[in-house]
């Protein structure tokens, strides 16, 4: 497979300021494949240390000179010399030692020859609790998210419909056919998901049963780490927590509809640690008067997502192994699974070095209801989005936001072909709301700040 994420890790590699990398994203999203990739498409030597399959490998990190370091690697693992300039080297599960996180700014300083990347399955834990002088301003983050859209296209060499989205602007439509296969396309997307294994079983065999067991296979490894998130949460919590977000995707997330039998500050603790997983994702909700989003958050209104849409109809129970192809598949849940995806994808458009994150609108009026999926800043702007399953819906709390925020453009995202449209009407106290709504289908998530500009 191709991933977008690897032109930026050799672009890191020939960084003349390159800094140790710190690797960051939920367990099974291809940290450790992307590492193995870079070393074989720019021919350096990979010098691979499993901290948590070898823990007696710590012992090579006991002084603070990394030539002394590596000579005590070449030791232990019985290997040639290592040439700092045609090696990587590569610390995964570093969450099994996690005081060695402190001796990477020693490779800044004293080596910075050396390419060093660390990643971990249960890093996030680490670096909320580590209590030991974090290095920094002598490392970098890097933060993967599942395949997005374009790379699910990219695994099953569909390039030329890759070029046609990244090619696409305004004055131009896209051809009905290319956007009736497109949508096609991403309606395999929603239910294979992003993670790599789904994704690559389905590009070689195209078995719906395959991408089941898939998905059933990674939910379960992810189970079986519930018991280290805290000794003092019953794993049970942790259960009950992630069955509730699919089945409450595009609502409120209310602790005591979980499960009524249960504490809610316990649930709440749980989907914390489920978030520092990255198992789950909050929507955050915010007055959106302006940038930055998070200075205005509103804490009583949070909505989930999960990490995968693939991974969320399986948490569901959702059974492929009985269907022929995807379009036999005829979802519930239409409005959750379209900002489940819309979600999932607005994460890919951050900087890889850039953590995400996601918000949404809510009316704090109790008289006048109104919502906005998600609101995304856009150079110093702030832009509504409106997720539609369908080609069709209302717009009524797009229009009041716009009057009340005083806006002039707003993004629809749902299945129709693109189209901008100059919205000019009056709200039902004979308001005029005027503004220009760029409505794009779902295939075109990835190109949206372009297409904003």
């Amino acid at each position: 497979m191709r991933r977008i994420a690897l032109d930026y890790l050799q672009n890191w590699l020939i960084n003349s300021d390159r800094k140790p990398l710190v690797l960051r994203g939920a367990r099974q999203v291809g940290k450790t494949w992307l590492v193995h990739e870079l070393a074989r498409v720019t021919g350096k030597r990979l010098i691979e240390l499993n901290l948590e399959e070898q823990p007696k490998l710590a012992a090579a990190f006991s002084s603070n000179n990394p030539q002394e370091i590596l000579h005590d690697i070449e030791a232990i693992l019985e290997i040639p010399s290592i040439d700092p300039n045609s090696s990587i080297l590569f610390i995964d599960e570093i969450q099994a030692v996690p005081e060695l996180l402190a001796k990477l700014r020693w490779f800044f300083e004293k080596m910075p020859e050396l390419p060093v990347i660390t990643a971990g399955s249960l890093l996030e834990f680490v670096l909320g609790k580590l209590q030991i002088s974090m290095p920094v301003g002598r490392i970098t983050y890097m933060h993967l998210e599942p395949l997005s859209f374009e790379e699910f296209l990219l695994a099953q060499e569909k390039d030329i419909l890759v070029n046609q989205i990244k090619k696409f602007n305004w004055s131009k439509p896209i051809l009905e056919p290319v956007h009736e296969n497109l949508m096609k396309l991403f309606k395999e997307y929603i239910i294979v998901g992003g993670m790599p294994a789904a994704v690559k079983s389905w590009s070689e065999k195209k078995s719906l049963q395959d991408v089941e067991l898939i998905h059933n296979d990674i939910l379960q490894t992810y189970r079986d780490d519930f018991g280290k998130y805290s000794k003092s949460i019953p794993i049970e919590y942790f259960n009950e927590v992630l069955r509730a977000i699919p089945q409450n995707l595009g609502s409120k997330f209310v602790y005591s509809q979980v499960n009524q039998s249960m504490k809610a500050n316990i649930i709440k603790e749980a989907l914390d640690l489920l978030v520092m997983a990255r198992l789950a994702h909050k929507v955050q909700a915010t007055a959106a008067n302006g940038v930055p989003l998070a200075g205005e958050l509103l804490h009583l209104y949070i909505k989930i997502i999960m990490l995968d849409v693939g991974l969320s109809s399986a948490a569901l129970d959702l059974s492929l192994g009985d269907l022929l192809t995807v379009d036999e598949l005829d979802l519930v849940n239409k409005g959750g699974i379209a900002e489940q995806v819309v979600g999932q994808l607005l994460r890919t458009l951050n900087p890889f070095f850039k953590e995400p994150a996601l918000y949404y609108w809510v009316s704090t009026d109790k008289h006048a209801s109104a919502e906005i999926d998600y609101v995304i800043q856009h150079g110093g702007l702030v832009i509504p989005i409106e997720v539609k399953a369908g080609t069709t819906g209302t717009l009524k709390s797009l229009h009041r936001f716009m009057l009340t925020k005083e806006r002039n453009l707003a993004v629809r995202i749902n299945s129709a072909p693109p189209r901008i449209y100059d919205v000019d009407l009056k709200d039902t106290s004979g308001n005029p709301v005027q503004y220009q709504l760029r409505s794009i289908p779902f295939y075109l998530i990835g190109e949206l700040h372009r297409l904003l500009d």
